[in-house]
């Protein structure tokens, strides 16, 4: 050691630890990895590694509720929102994996109005889906009923925005005149049937809300009547189904060219409906028979909220829904705007709100009413305390109407809404009554306060 540069006190290394042999590579030692990704860091906890292998084999052997809590949190972070719904849908219940699921699919997500819930969410817009693309005869209806063990416990509500047709065979025609008269026959719409709802609504446990338009969307150059039909057919399945329906609370049917005897028939499946609340039929055919069915309804049934508007009621019919209306004790709202009750109408339905004690809201604009009917519902403004919002835009009510509604307000103290646009009363009137509104909504809000403080005082005490 003495002529080497090793000094004899080189601590816990050997000397031989100090020779320098980095000066030559050639005489460098080295270690050639077989794995070219193997590195010197920290090797993996046996635990994660059991982790990893439960995630990469979830579809084959799924392992979670056994895992403990943090643990099942690092395998729900890494699942794959890809994997079969036959082993995810009553197995994770963790809305943050629901919530990649729905961003991969639909990218931007509202869930604001799905009670916030991200496996809600994707449920329905993925039975949604199935429905609005089945096409009958053609697709196999175990593609619907293979979901309902996977989704309905989930499924709330169901918005089905449009439902295709049967696919129509070519009809050869013999020259260019029969093709023009079987295309118009094509307008008059064949017997066609779209998805039957019966299969599936009774086994919905949870389902509340149901909406749905008999419609397709985006047909473009192939266009035809036939595509909007709602057939009876279609309305006797669908009408058996809803009665099947007994958690169902909110049903419209809009823009379905629902006649008479289709609501009729929708109607006498609905009568002592357990738990139906809201009925949405606007946008519709319906008539003064199918009015005096919704009238029948509203004696047997405990709706709060009933939107019939732009349809085609005229004066009877309104008088058979203002004779339920009487007596009727559960219904908030009333929407009947955008039909032709004239003043035959509208007086009918201002008499019942003689009686009538429970209604808050009422929407009668664009229904041909006149100074009669504004008479009438000045009363209406004197007796009744409880009617919260009247919309009467629209309508030639004149300056005369204009002038005896002023008068009922002036002695009411309960409504906060009044709606008087084109209605042609006088600016002075429109003044007034605009005035009386104010005043009560002041009242109205100083009265909630009021409650409001009471309730924590006595929460406190």
């Amino acid at each position: 050691f003495a002529n080497s540069n090793i000094s004899p006190g080189a601590g816990m290394y050997p000397p031989v630890a100090k020779l320098n042999l980095a000066a030559d590579p050639r005489k460098m030692r080295r270690i050639i990895a077989e794995d070219p990704e193997w590195s010197l860091t920290v090797v993996p906890l046996l635990s994660n590694l059991c982790l990893q292998h439960i995630v990469r084999n979830f579809e084959e052997k799924p392992i979670l509720e056994e895992l403990l809590p943090r643990h099942k949190d690092y395998v729900l972070e890494r699942l794959s929102p890809s994997l079969p719904l036959q082993v995810t849908a009553n197995l994770i219940s963790d809305d943050g994996y629901w919530k990649r699921c729905c961003k991969q699919r639909w990218g931007l997500c509202d869930v604001s109005s799905y009670g916030h819930s991200w496996k809600r969410m994707f449920f329905e817009r993925h039975l949604e889906n199935i429905i609005e693309l089945y096409i009958p005869d053609a697709t196999d209806p175990k593609t619907v009923l293979g979901m309902v063990p996977l989704c309905r416990n989930y499924v709330k509500r169901l918005d089905i925005s449009q439902l295709m047709p049967p696919i129509k065979e070519p009809q050869k025609s013999e020259d260019d005149d029969n093709s023009d008269s079987a295309s118009d026959m094509g307008m008059d719409g064949p017997s066609m049937d779209h998805f039957d709802f019966g299969i599936l609504l009774d086994k919905l446990n949870h389902l509340e809300e149901f909406h749905v338009v008999y419609r397709v969307k985006g047909c473009g150059m192939n266009f035809e009547w036939n595509l909007f039909e709602f057939t009876f057919r279609d309305c006797e399945s669908l009408a058996k189904a809803l009665k099947s329906c007994k958690t169902l609370k909110v049903l419209r049917i809009h823009q379905s060219k629902v006649d008479d005897e289709k609501c009729r028939q929708l109607v006498n499946n609905l009568l002592d409906h357990p738990s139906l609340r809201e009925l949405n039929l606007s946008h519709n055919l319906i008539g003064d028979r199918g009015a005096r069915a919704i009238g029948k309804l509203l004696n047997r049934s405990k709706l709060e909220r009933l939107t019939v508007y732009d349809n085609n009621i005229r004066g009877p019919g309104a008088q058979a829904i203002a004779y339920a209306l009487a007596k009727n004790s559960s219904l908030l709202s009333l929407n009947l705007r955008l039909n032709r009750l004239g003043d035959e109408g509208g007086q009918a339905i201002a008499q019942a709100l003689l009686k009538n004690r429970t209604l808050k809201w009422l929407h009668l604009g664009g229904n041909e009413m006149t100074e009669p009917t504004a008479t009438v519902l000045s009363q209406v403004l004197v007796q009744n305390n409880t009617l919260r919002s009247i919309n009467l835009s629209c309508n030639r009510l004149g300056m005369d109407g204009g002038k005896v509604l002023e008068e009922g307000m002036c002695h009411n103290s309960s409504m906060v809404e009044c709606d008087i646009r084109l209605t042609e009363v006088g600016q002075e009137s429109d003044y007034c009554i605009s005035q009386v509104v104010r005043n009560n909504q002041n009242q109205a809000h100083r009265k909630h306060n009021t409650e409001e403080n009471l309730a924590q005082t006595s929460e406190h005490y």
